[in-house]
Formats: structure tokens, C-alpha cells, sequence
């Protein structure tokens, strides 16, 4: 049986591409402000990097990928949700062209339009791993 996408539940995939491209871009942004630290200066990234409003919109957004994407795992195979939610790559390769100012290669153009071709295969398959004998469980009918 193959199951079926609800609208939410596509609403749900969206959410995952576009709070996780423009929380990661959102922090990107924050931490150049912030300049280049290594080890040594943790104290002043955990101090002072909350406080710059790109980095704490990153943090923001990026709790909502996490919300979202525990959601999406819940009602389909980690298979399914991590390549149907890869288009978010196409999203972060545009904010860092025209947002961030990024060069983008033909190599990475060309990484990135292989991953969107993919997504396309998974895409087909169904959302769900069918286990019968645990879903009669789940349904209170019996054990296995």
C-alpha cells in the first residue's frame, strides 16, 4: 500500500527546506559579522553570538526545522523525508549566491542540480515502510 501525501504533510516538507536553508543562512551571516574564532575564543561565540540578531534568528528558525522535521519523522521513513527535503539545497545555494554574495562553481551548480534529479526517484516511492504485523500491534490487535 502506498501512502498518500496529505496536504499538511507537504506543508510539513516545505517548512523542513525552508527554515533549515534560511536558519543555516541566517547564522552564516550572524557569524561573519561575528569574525573568524576557533577553540580558543568558545567562550566569546557562546557569550556574545546570541545577541547578534542574524545568529539568534538562525537559532529561531533552526528550532523550527527541528520541530518540523521530528514531525515529518513521525509519519514517514527517514529515507523518504531527508532526499524529499533536499531541494532546500537549491534554496541555500540561491541565498548564498544572492544573499550572502557567494561565488557559486559549475562543480557545486552541478553537484546541486544531481541532488535535485534524485530527489525526483525517492520522491516516486512511497513515504512509508510497510510493516504489517507492527501496525496490527499498534492497533491494539494482538500480539505478533
Amino acid at each position: 500500500m502506498k501512502h498518500a501525501l496529505k496536504p499538511s504533510q507537504y506543508a510539513i516538507l516545505i517548512a523542513i527546506m525552508l527554515t533549515a536553508s534560511m536558519g543555516d543562512s541566517l547564522l552564516a551571516r550572524g557569524m561573519k559579522q561575528m569574525g573568524a574564532m576557533d577553540i580558543h575564543h568558545l567562550g566569546k561565540l557562546l557569550l556574545h553570538a546570541p545577541f547578534n540578531p542574524f545568529v539568534a534568528g538562525g537559532i529561531v528558525l533552526l528550532i523550527g526545522f527541528f520541530a518540523a522535521y521530528t514531525t515529518a519523522l513521525s509519519w514517514a521513513d527517514l529515507s523518504f523525508v531527508m532526499p524529499a527535503t533536499a531541494f532546500g539545497y537549491v534554496v541555500i545555494a540561491l541565498l548564498g549566491r544572492f544573499w550572502l554574495h557567494e561565488h557559486l562553481s559549475v562543480p557545486r551548480i552541478v553537484g546541486i542540480a544531481l541532488i535535485v534529479c534524485a530527489v525526483g526517484f525517492v520522491a516516486g516511492g512511497p513515504s512509508r515502510t510497510e510493516h504489517p504485523k507492527l501496525d496490527q500491534m499498534d492497533r491494539g490487535l494482538g500480539p505478533l
